[in-house]
């Protein structure tokens, strides 16, 4: 007895810290162990991508983000026929899920294991054969769309089981669990990749990144059965009159006739089309630096994952220091311009100093600001769409728009390169389309807050 009173007082007293209300210390608790490996599972892997993605040069590079966004369109295909046609439920889906995710990652890692004992290397390595590039483009390709995949699914689950204030109050909590196993991932990677130049070193990161989706599993079924059913959609149902009938997904063409038809749906996905564009030029201009000072494959991992742990290390103290008071205090739509106004200003500091620092420390911000400022931000304005929108809609946004805005700002990053335009004119062209930004961010708190009181 004595215990309980001590565990409820220890709750208590960092339930005021946090700004938690009662009962919600151990869901926001569990949900950020969960976040925490989700992201360390994916910040292994992510190096691996990046280090064979640069192997063969920045013009291959190119090419890959439009295959890329070819891909997601079939993925959104087969995600939203899914979840329409099984009618899952959030306990069953999300398993399934990461499940897929762990097998393929297992299937990976076995063919590199092979390809290796066969004679073959690593991609972009003297010993490579086509099987070799074939696993390494074909990992490329897959773990971009299977990351926003896992994100997507997670932040679905979290506006299931939080409302609309707890999701102001508690999202940017969990985000920083998220934050922590990423730099936890990026830290190990780093770490692995510096001890050894072995071949296997892909598969081995691979491993690893499987099994903390392996735990995720388990801690998301830890958090269902607590959570007990969903408070947001209950209060939308209710408003529907209770008629869940439609499902919580449905086939590609349904989700982009729910954002087609909804102006709010839209200025999201507009949303996240900028902030894709800004990410890939800025991920362009990092990835050729890594590419011309790395000489092997896992000093190019240890690149990728020191750039990875710098921005994670950022993203941590912006959201220790900034995020959790900042949404209640500016509201979500000045919260939501705080990124297109770094994505400006770092590119105009960077023009005026090309430098490697300055690379690397706006590279840090953005990504900071992107991560710890922007996600619970932008997660907050789907806590007011009812969920047979939100199921169908969301996979499109954070998939396919996501990565046309990838391919926009790679045709764009080549078009530069290939007039030779210098970093001042990519400075002077990123102005007018933050000014549109930052105005839309605006706009979406306004409807948001609406939608919210109604």
């Amino acid at each position: 007895m004595k215990k309980h009173r001590e565990d409820t007082n220890v709750a208590g007293f960092a339930g005021r810290i946090l700004n938690m209300r009662r009962g919600e210390f151990g869901l926001a608790i569990l949900s950020a162990l969960f976040f925490f490996l989700v992201l360390c599972g994916y910040f292994f892997l992510r190096p691996v991508r990046e280090a064979m993605g640069v192997a063969r040069g920045m013009g291959e590079l190119r090419w890959l983000f439009a295959v890329t966004s070819v891909v997601s369109l079939f993925a959104v295909l087969a995600f939203g026929g899914v979840v329409g046609a099984a009618r899952m439920n959030r306990r069953r889906f999300i398993p399934f899920a990461y499940l897929f995710v762990i097998a393929c990652l297992v299937g990976f890692a076995t063919l590199i294991i092979q390809d290796v004992r066969a004679g073959g290397g690593l991609i972009g390595t003297d010993a490579e054969t086509s099987l070799s590039r074939g696993i390494g483009y074909t990992f490329y390709v897959w773990l971009s769309v299977i990351n926003l995949f896992s994100t997507s699914v997670f932040w679905v689950f979290m506006v299931d089981v939080f409302d609309v204030d707890q999701g102001k109050r508690l999202f940017p909590f969990i985000g920083i669990g998220g934050t922590l196993g990423a730099l936890a991932g990026g830290r190990g990677a780093s770490i692995i990749s510096g001890l050894t130049d072995s071949p296997y070193l892909p598969a081995g990161l691979m491993l690893i990144g499987a099994g903390c989706f392996a735990m995720a599993i388990a801690v998301m079924l830890m958090l269902d059965g607590r959570a007990g059913r969903p408070t947001a959609s209950r209060a939308i149902e209710a408003e529907e009159g209770g008629d869940d009938r439609a499902g919580k997904g449905g086939a590609f063409w349904e989700g982009a006739a729910a954002v087609a038809k909804s102006p709010y749906l839209l200025g999201v996905g507009l949303w996240v089309v900028f902030m894709a564009v800004s990410n890939t030029m800025i991920y362009f201009a990092q990835a050729n630096i890594i590419l011309e000072s790395t000489d092997t494959f896992s000093q190019r991992i240890g690149s990728f994952a020191d750039f990875d742990s710098l921005a994670q290390i950022a993203t941590l103290l912006t959201q220790i220091f900034v995020t959790t008071h900042l949404i209640r205090k500016l509201g979500v739509g000045w919260t939501l311009a705080i990124l297109p106004l770094v994505t400006v200003l770092g590119f105009v500091v960077l023009a005026i100093w090309p430098l490697y620092g300055v690379m690397l420390l706006f590279q840090a911000v953005h990504r900071a600001t992107r991560y710890a400022v922007s996600r619970p931000s932008r997660e907050t304005l789907f806590s007011v769409v009812a969920p047979s929108e939100k199921y169908k809609a969301k996979p499109l946004v954070d998939v396919f728009l996501y990565r046309g805005g990838d391919l926009a700002g790679a045709g764009i990053d080549g078009l530069f390169a290939m007039l030779g335009l210098a970093l001042a004119w990519v400075a002077m062209s990123t102005v007018p389309l933050a000014g549109i930004w930052i105005a839309l961010s605006i706009v979406l708190g306004r409807a948001q807050a609406r939608r919210a009181k109604s």
